[in-house]
């Protein structure tokens, strides 16, 4: 297989997102020619100018901030564990969010007071915010004092499955409608942010992004083992606590707005690697931002049903497409190992 320098990929992979930004906003309910798909975003005019930015537009952006944001932080997680198998989701942040707002949604029935709560469109975002900040912050205290980044792995798979484990309690014992509503949470969703809920996920994300770039020396020593970095003078422990809290403030945004999205942001470092098959931080993070949205773009276009009226579950796309990546590289990693 040709490799072709960063210089010409990235510029690719920009204008492959470009492309699918449009096409995103065309396909709906609603379908929207490109032409006036792009006189609605350059002039405000015409007569899909509401439904283009009002609906459409605020969905494409929020599939490009969550890709980037998760994708990015599956990269993080890979590189600090050194385990092509790790993913966002592995410090028990998405666990956390989910058990919050499982116990918002599925209390409502007790009284009034919490039923008036979840009528509020910020109360899910905030509970799964509270949730995924006390698991955070519950990791950052354990980072400070476990030095190996094994054991800081297993701990956030325990939290992970101990609140998973109530989530199932919770499940069992709540009622048919309050049920609905949480699994059709945890299905996932990029259609359901406005401009206000937009702006602040935009913000956290690119302090996550932001920090994550100003790694990329500690990355890169990171990725050869944690003696190789100490004798590149980087402090090994900071930066691992500046990479848990910026993958926190990614996987915890997009799960607060979005929902918790499987496969992400563990099957795009992989792929893009099969196009920037380099080991430069530096690189590497542009690529995967840029593959992440992409990818969750192409998975949004699917389930809209071009032609029809329904919309599939975003995280049963995903799977479809992050399983056999999956697969792909335990079958991979089993036949070097051989």
């Amino acid at each position: 297989m040709q490799k072709y320098p960063a210089s010409f990929i990235l510029p690719l992979l920009a204008a492959g997102m470009g492309v699918l930004f449009v096409v995103n906003i065309s396909i709906g309910s609603v379908p929207i020619p490109v032409r006036d798909v792009l006189k609605a975003l350059f002039a405000d005019t015409g007569t899909y100018s509401e439904i283009v930015w009002q609906f459409r537009l605020p969905k494409a952006i929020t599939c490009v901030l969550a890709g980037g944001a998760l994708a990015t932080g599956g990269l993080l997680m890979q590189t600090l564990f050194r385990n092509p198998m790790a993913g966002p989701d592995v410090l028990g942040l998405t666990s956390g969010s989910s058990l919050l707002v499982a116990m918002l949604l599925m209390a409502g029935r007790y009284g009034s007071s919490i039923a008036n709560l979840i009528q509020s469109p910020w109360s899910i975002a905030i509970a799964a915010s509270l949730g995924g900040a006390i698991v955070f912050m519950l990791i950052i205290s354990v980072a400070r004092y476990v030095r190996d980044n094994t054991a800081l792995l297993i701990i956030g798979l325990m939290i992970s499955a101990a609140t998973s484990s109530v989530v199932s309690v919770l499940q069992f014992t709540s009622q048919a409608d309050d049920l609905q509503t949480f699994m059709i949470w945890m299905l996932g969703s990029v259609g359901s942010t406005g401009w206000s809920e937009l702006s602040v996920l935009a913000i956290v994300i690119l302090a996550g992004l932001a920090i994550s770039i100003s790694l990329v020396k500690s990355l890169n020593g990171m990725l050869l083992g944690e003696s190789y970095a100490r004798s590149l003078a980087i402090n090994v422990k900071r930066s691992r606590t500046l990479v848990v809290i910026a993958t926190g403030l990614m996987v915890g945004a997009v799960t607060a707005f979005c929902g918790p999205i499987a496969f992400v942001g563990l099957a795009v470092p992989h792929l893009v690697r099969l196009l920037l098959p380099v080991s430069n931080h530096k690189i590497l993070i542009p690529g995967v931002a840029l593959g992440g949205a992409i990818l969750l773009l192409m998975c949004d276009i699917v389930a809209q049903l071009p032609g029809s009226t329904q919309v599939l579950p975003l995280n049963a796309i995903t799977s479809m497409i992050g399983a056999p990546v999956v697969i792909w590289m335990v079958i991979k990693a089993k036949r070097i190992s051989v």
